[in-house]
């Protein structure tokens, strides 16, 4: 275990709406140098562990510690800066005439709909993080004329220029045709072997978006972990089977994982 404090930890996390139970007593706790999936089916409670974690969500009870901070004892807001966030929701916000480039920069200003006056300084390290995704070539192009893959690298392109240390891609492959979804995973697998970057985790209910990269698994199911540690502990046929409620069976070849009905 890392002698540093966490990036992430989540101590008792109960989240209660009314008489529905959505989070129930979750532990989960990130180091240095790990990269983390969440994996689990709809309704398992990974969109609500996601917004507590960010400070959209208030938990009924429980602590989260964030890079430092303690939510309800600092400004999660700045906090909040710190954290790179992928998801298909910021889609809608963004405006349809937005170039790609000032989308990336509205990353270091935390905004949607960029309105800031930018910097010779903010556009060279735009296009610089294009190039780290392999997406220049949209630099000066409108959102509205991007494809859905295209698109989900310049989301990636914005989170990382306001350099967080932890990077959330929430179900980034949603909407990707295969070819663009085993491309923008390429992409994934880079980032979380880049020395220097941040902190990974992938939210997902399909074990075929998991790679190499990801060195440990938070497994969820209505609303209760399941396991959380390595991979190779996690990732198991047995433990993927309690994940879904039914007995499924785990392949890894070299075509990645895959999961079957036993």
């Amino acid at each position: 275990m890392s002698a540093r404090p966490p990036i992430l930890e989540v101590r008792d996390l109960f989240i209660r709406r009314d008489r529905t139970v959505i989070l129930n007593r979750a532990n989960w706790r990130v180091n240095h140098g790990e990269n983390w999936v969440i994996l689990g089916a709809n309704g398992s409670g990974k969109t609500s562990l996601l917004r507590s974690i960010t400070g959209y969500l208030a938990p009924t009870d429980g602590e989260i510690h964030l890079l430092g901070g303690e939510y309800g004892n600092c400004d999660w807001r700045a906090l909040r800066e710190h954290i790179g966030i992928v998801t298909n929701s910021f889609s809608a916000l963004i405006p349809l005439c937005e170039t790609a480039l000032d989308t990336v920069i509205s990353g270091k200003y935390a905004q949607l709909d960029l309105w800031v006056r930018t910097t010779a300084a903010d556009k060279a390290s735009a296009r610089k993080l294009l190039e780290v995704v392999d997406a220049s070539y949209v630099a000066k192009r409108e959102w509205q004329h991007l494809s859905q893959g295209e698109r989900q690298r310049v989301l990636i392109a914005r989170a990382l220029m306001a350099k967080p240390r932890l990077l959330i891609l929430d179900e980034p492959c949603a909407g990707l045709d295969p070819v663009a979804r085993r491309d923008f995973l390429a992409l994934v697998e880079r980032l979380g072997r880049r020395r220097g970057g941040p902190a990974l985790v992938l939210v997902t209910h399909h074990v075929e978006e998991i790679t190499p990269a990801f060195s440990h698994a938070l497994l969820l199911r209505r609303g209760e972990v399941v396991g959380a540690g390595p991979r190779e502990k996690m990732l198991t046929s047995a433990q993927l089977s309690k994940v879904f409620g039914t007995k499924v069976k785990l392949t890894n070849d070299r075509q990645g994982l895959r999961l079957s009905l036993a």
